[in-house]
């Protein structure tokens, strides 16, 4: 599987509970935070749902 950053970009301020709920699931708890891992599918899932509040980056 490839690694993947993630960063938050944008505040979760003004986003549902579940999003709040999927950012959390993720370990991203404040903007500019990030987080490597891998990619899964059940990570690109909680991507999908978040996507306008995050930058995601391909780790060789």
């Amino acid at each position: 599987m490839a690694k993947i950053r993630i960063t938050q970009i944008k505040s979760k301020i003004g986003s549902n509970h579940r999003q709040k709920r999927t950012l959390e699931a993720l370990g991203l708890k404040r903007i500019n935070d990030s987080v490597e891992t891998e990619s899964t599918p059940q990570i690109a899932g909680m991507l999908d749902k978040v996507r306008h509040l995050l930058r995601i980056e391909q780790i060789k």
